[in-house]
Formats: C-alpha cells, structure tokens, sequence
C-alpha cells in the first residue's frame, strides 16, 4: 500500500491464448489447479482484441447515472484543455496538477514546464547508501514566444506514453511540444509565425543541425526554421523544432536524421498466451518516418527480433536504457496466470486437520470487516482466502459462515443507493474527476491515490465467492463493474479515462492521484499492484467478461515482471547501484528509487510491503531463491534463533517469501510460524492461510 497521506506457486491454470481467454495448461508451476478456484475465464468465453474497447461509454453510462454523484474533494488547479479527463495516477500528472507544475520524467530526458515555456535534460545518476537519484536537470531552458509576455500552457492531448502540451497567448495558439515515454525527443511546432529562444548558446555542424555541450552532456536541435545567435529561432506557422540528447556512442548523425519526424502520439498494443505477455507501443510521427526510443532494462530480455537497439545507451535510475530505431518498440514477459486458490492437493491427512482447526479458530476471531475501501478491501481479501482453505480441506462448517458474511457484506458495498444516505461501506461517482470513490476514504483514495490496491481485494473476494455462487456475480455487476471501468478502461469513455493507473512503457502502475512531488509520480507496493490485477482477472473471468480478464493478465504479467526488475531483483552488478546498500528499492519514482516506505523506517517494512499479501499468485516473487534469501537477509535482524527472527513487522509475509527458497526452507517456515506471535499476523492475513501457504510450498503438488 501507499501511505501517502496527504496527496499519499500454484497457479490456476486459466492463460489467454494470444488474445483469446481460455483455461489452459499450469504456468510456472507443476501444480495442477484446484477446481474450486475461480479463473480468469471459462472455457467458452468470447475472443477478447488488445484492441477492443473495455468498458466502452455505451456500456458504462446507464451504471454511472443509477450512482449517487458526488466530489468527495476536489482535485487541484489543473494545466488541462477544457473535455479532457483529468489525468490522474500518470507518470506525467505533477505537470497537471497544482499552481505550480512539478518536473516529471519521461525518460531520458526529464522535462518541466517554466513560466515561460519549458526546460529539459538528461537527470544526473548518482547512488548512495539508501537513495539512486536522478532527479530533474533542467540544463536546456526554452522560452516560447514574445519576451515580453509568459505564455499560457495547458495540456491539450494525452495517449498511452505521450503528452502534448499546447502554449498559447491572449487565446491565440502558438504551437505544441509533445514529449513521449522513451523518446529523447522535445518537439514544438508553431502554429503560427513565432520566436523561440533558448537559455543555452548552439553550434551549427550541419545544415539545419546545431549542438551545445552542457554539463558533460550534447544537446542537439534540428528545425527548418532560422536560428540567430545561437539561441533565437524564428519558425514559421507548421515548422517544427526538435531538441535531443546524444546517449553514450550515439550518432549525431543518426539523431539528427530521426528528429526531422518529430513524435504526435503513441498506441499499444498487446497480447497473452501460455508463455508470454507482450506489449508493443507504436510511435507516431509526423509523416511516419523512423524516430529513437530508449528501451528500459526490463524490457531488453524480451525485445522482438526484429527491434533494432544499437543506437547507444543512456544512463537512468533504472539502469542502461538502449536506444532503438524504428517506430514501434515490442517487447515480451513471462505470463503470469491469476490465481484465487492455493493448491493444497498435496497436504496430509493431518495437514488438513490442522488447517481446518485453524479455520475455525481464525473464523471465530473475525471482526466486522472494516469500513474504509483500503482496510474493507484488505478484511475481504483475508476472508476470501479463509474461505478458499475451508473449501479445500473439508471444513463446512467455516465455508457456510464465511461464505454469509462475505455475501452479506459485499451485497452492502456493492449496493449502487449505498451512499445515497450513506457515509461508509459505499461508492459514488465523482463527476469531475472522472472516477469512482469508495467511502470511507482512506490514504488519499477522495484523492485517487491507490485505487488499484483499494479495489485488488474487491475483485479477488468477490471472485472468489462467485466461483461457487454465480448468481452473485449478476448482483455486483453494476458496481464492481464500475470498480474495473475505474482502473481498467480502454478504447476511450467518456466517464473514466483509459487504464488511470497502469504505465505500459514502464510496465508497472503509479499510485500517486495528483503527484505534487519534484520527484515524480511513484508507487510502493508493487505487490498489492500485481495482486490488484490478479483480482481484476480473476473478476474478468468469473463474470465472463473475456476482453477485461486478457487485459488484466497482460497488466497482471506485465507489473510482476517491472516489480521484479526495478523493486525486489535487480541486477546488483548494474554500475546504477554502486553505492546502494540494499537488494530492494521500496519506493521507487519517476527520479529517484528510495530504501524508505511512507509508514516505516523498520528494514522489514522496506520488503514486506513488496511481498504482501502473498496471495496465490506471488509466486512470481520467487523466481530467484539465492535472491530471496539475500533480500530476506537484508530486512530480518541478525542473531538469535531463527524464530525470533521473523517478529517484527510483516513477520508473517516475510516468513511466506521465505518459503519460495524451496521446500526445505518452506518447511523450516513452517516450523517458525507456528510461534509467531499473533500480533505479527497482518489484518489483511490469517494464520491459517500462513499455515496453508507454507505448507503448500514444503510439500509436493499431488500426482
């Protein structure tokens, strides 16, 4: 979870197979699937397109008007075109939202809006004990326009990776810079007959073709317009200017050529199957020529074949980024299968015993579930899994309780009249904002912030739940329904924008609604992310909803991969991390990537919020045993037996990613858990799906 406060494996079987959602065979597990668990599709479900339209306005529209319509706070000042949803949650909304607009990092560059106009430059990489920086460098500075007079800046046009701003003055429109995720390109193009000038002196080396060196850095321009001394450029009304940064054994020449295409807009696509989850972002320009993208470290193992990215290489927070040529960048991940149940087909007869005692005794100390969408959400999602061991080992008795309650309560918040009256246990619709917000508030969600991990536990439970009672799923449609659209939306709505909180350059999520900070956005739960998109798919398939359950597995693949690469595995030999003491970033940014959390300065906390809640899909955090161990070393104290280890916080997920060493250590787990205090035992947690977890990775799958 994201505690910003003020603004803060056994797998089901159920794969989509390219883009069609289908039950398949086990992804990254020998385990076969417990039939009870709920999938993220049946096997008769419809063919779902990346390109399809998920929670289209058509279909969305009667749902929001039977919503009570409210604006729980209002969102700041925004730099925004009059029609366009507000854009929250996005890598680029500190340039939105406030008086002030923050610096955001599209990546090389990193880019601000000034009074005048904008500057930009390469961040300057640095690491030490607990932080990498990379924070912004505004090293080239352009004014547009008269001196005399500011120009009014608003952004006119977003899309999946770029941002176009328009400037403008006494109502007249200038001309509009576009900046784009992986583009080292600044573009502006007049819209009228303008003067551009620029704080930094360049050269001319070719026709049309100037550089200045700054900061150790080559800064290139390329325009059809006039330049005077260096620094004053006259363009004509349709001429384009181009800035860039030359990476390490970049070719002027080569930048020089691309910069004549300047960048409009992008797209993506995607699509799953058994083994992969591919995302290919296209590049426009302006007359479809080749332009340069830098590929991410997570993105480089997975590259198309036929991506050329030997034009040189940047330094970032995140590692080298290669700089491709063309005008698409396609990249593959391992598929990760959602998953609503362990698979216990392997447990002793005693096992099942001691789970189902367990059961009972965890059923009999749950309290009224909690009223606030994040803690509400998290006493769903523990209840849902109690509910799914008692399935599995025979215990009734608990399943007939559990499955009331559950029932009962999220029959209450799923009512679309819930707030009509009420102020908890409710939803409604924020006309202005654009999005859904659940009452009672809480960690800034009046604000947008965390949503995804807010609503992950919706979906998990009452996917859950609905395995075993489909009429429930035609009951909490028309809210849950509205729940997804508010995450998960693409293809264009006039009510939500498209997918709010999920980068697909990055391939991870930000959880940050407004993101007033000089850093960026940022997220630091990577793991409620990965269990938010599981919940989603989960969600797609029980309601036979095949086009949402296929995006949600390739944003469900997509987040595990990025959370591996950029929080809890990166490559430690990366020259990035000489100087990092630690085997985890916990709070990672647009500039920075920090070993901190908003809750804690406890080393625990900076992995347990990376790991938990260990649902039955988190055994992609287990990818690396020698890996584990090191991060685990890292956040537990030294000394003492190794039970007393593992009382601090998050003691209980901490013992959990143990497990994924292998059996011998689950076993080991299993042995210090059995004297885990109960206050180690997390709300969002129980001891019997500890027991269960443990005991499912220290014993073989059956068959």
């Amino acid at each position: 979870m994201s505690m910003h406060k003020s603004p803060k494996i056994s797998i089901t079987v159920a794969a989509a197979v390219l883009t069609v959602v289908a039950l398949a065979a086990c992804t990254m597990t020998d385990a076969p699937a417990p039939t009870s668990a709920p999938t993220s599709a049946p096997a008769t479900a419809k063919a779902a397109s990346s390109g399809a339209a998920v929670f289209p306005t058509s279909e969305v529209s009667s749902l929001v008007e039977d919503m009570p319509q409210r604006t729980v706070k209002d969102l700041p000042a925004a730099r925004l075109a009059d029609g366009l949803i507000p854009p929250t949650n996005r890598w680029f909304s500190g340039l939105v939202f406030g008086e002030e607009s923050m610096p955001v990092f599209p990546l090389p560059l990193s880019f601000q809006l000034t009074d005048s106009g904008f500057a930009f430059g390469l961040p300057e990489v640095s690491a030490d004990t607990n932080v990498i920086r990379g924070g912004f460098t505004g090293q080239i500075g352009v004014r547009i326009g008269a001196s005399e007079g500011n120009p009014d800046q608003e952004v006119t046009a977003y899309d999946e990776a770029s941002v176009t701003v328009s400037q403008s003055s006494d109502g007249s429109e200038l001309g509009r810079t576009v900046i784009a995720r992986g583009s080292p390109f600044v573009s502006f193009t007049a819209a009228t007959d303008v003067a551009v000038s620029m704080s930094t002196a360049f050269t001319e080396t070719a026709d049309g073709v100037w550089t200045a060196d700054v900061a150790g850095s080559t800064y290139g321009l390329v325009s059809a317009g006039t330049l005077s001394d260096g620094t004053d450029l006259s363009l004509e009304a349709g001429q384009s200017v181009t800035w860039f940064a030359l990476p390490e054994g970049g070719e002027l020449e080569t930048f020089a050529e691309a910069a004549v295409h300047p960048v409009v807009g992008t797209s993506v696509e995607y699509r799953t199957d058994a083994e992969s989850a591919t995302t290919t972002i296209h590049y426009d320009t302006s007359d479809g020529g080749d332009t340069l993208v830098a590929a991410m470290p997570h993105q480089l193992a997975g590259l198309a074949d036929d991506v050329d990215c030997g034009e040189g290489e940047y330094s970032s927070i995140y590692g080298g980024l290669s700089v491709c040529l063309g005008t698409t960048l396609s990249w593959s991940v391992p598929t990760i299968a959602p998953s609503g149940a362990l698979d216990l087909t392997g447990l002793s007869d005693d096992e099942r015993q001691r789970l189902a005692d367990q059961v009972r005794s965890d059923v009999a100390a749950t309290k009224t579930f909690a009223a606030d969408t994040y803690f509400g959400g998290k006493s769903f999602y523990r209840a849902a899994n109690l509910l799914e061991v008692a399935r599995q080992v025979g215990a009734d008795d608990a399943v007939t309780e559990l499955t009331d309650r559950l029932t009962k309560a999220l029959d209450q918040w799923m009512d679309p009249d819930g707030c009509v009256d009420g102020t908890e246990r409710c939803f409604v619709y924020d006309p202005d904002a654009k999005g859904l917000v659940g009452l009672a508030t809480s960690f800034g969600s009046e604000e947008f912030n965390d949503h995804h991990f807010h609503y992950g536990y919706f979906f998990y439970a009452a996917a859950v739940v609905a395995a075993d009672d489909p009429e429930a799923v035609g009951r909490w449609a028309p809210v849950m329904n509205l729940l997804a659209a508010d995450l998960a939306t693409s293809g264009g709505s006039d009510f939500f924008p498209d997918r709010r909180v999920f980068d697909a350059y990055a391939g991870h999520s930000w959880a940050s609604g407004t993101s007033p900070f000089g850093d960026g956005n940022n997220q630091e739960s990577s793991s409620e992310a990965v269990t938010a998109w599981n919940g989603l798919a989960l969600w797609g398939g029980v309601s036979g909803q095949a086009d949402l359950a296929t995006e949600a597995e390739w944003m469900l693949s997509s987040e595990a991969a990025s959370s591996r690469a950029y929080w809890t595995d990166f490559d430690l030999a990366d020259p990035v991390y000489e100087g990092f003491e630690h085997t985890v970033t916990s709070l990672v940014w647009g500039g920075k990537r920090d070993y901190a959390t908003w809750f804690s300065a406890e080393s625990s906390a900076m992995l347990g919020i990376l790991v938990l809640p260990m649902s039955p899909v988190a055994g992609y955090l287990g990818g690396d045993p020698d890996r584990v161990q090191a991060n685990l070393a890292d956040a537990l104290p030294t000394g003492g037996v190794d039970a007393d280890r593992y009382d601090v916080m998050f003691g209980d997920y901490l013992l959990m990613y143990a497990a994924l060493q292998g059996r011998e250590a689950a076993s080991a787990a299993l042995a210090d858990a059995e004297s885990l205090p109960e206050e180690r035992i997390d709300d969002g947690n129980s001891r019997a799906y500890l027991l269960a977890w443990l005991m499912r990775w220290g014993s073989p799958p059956a068959g």
